[in-house]
C-alpha cells in the first residue's frame, strides 16, 4: 500500500497548571495531551494514526477531515 497523508485540524487548549489539551473534532474519540504544544501534537499525531490503522484494519472508511469552525459566544449573567 502507498503512503497517503492525511490532514486533520486539531484544537489546543492550554490548561491551568502547563501544557495542552488536544482534540480532534473529526475523530471525536480523541483526546490526547502534552507538557507543551510540540508534544502534544506529536500525541494527536499518534492518536490519529492509530485510529486510521484501526478503521483500516477494520475495513471501515478513514473518516473525513473537517474544518471546525471556531466562534465566540458571549453570555450575560444577571448581578
Amino acid at each position: 500500500m502507498a503512503n497517503r497523508t492525511h490532514k486533520f485540524a486539531v484544537v489546543l487548549e492550554p490548561e491551568e497548571d502547563g501544557g495542552f489539551t488536544v482534540r480532534v473534532p473529526s475523530l471525536p474519540e480523541i483526546v490526547t495531551c502534552g507538557e507543551d504544544e510540540q508534544k502534544a501534537l506529536a500525541m494527536a499525531e499518534d492518536a490519529i494514526r492509530l485510529v486510521i490503522e484501526d478503521c483500516i484494519a477494520r475495513g471501515e472508511p478513514i473518516p473525513t477531515p473537517q474544518t471546525p469552525r471556531i466562534r465566540e459566544v458571549i453570555v450575560t449573567l444577571a448581578a
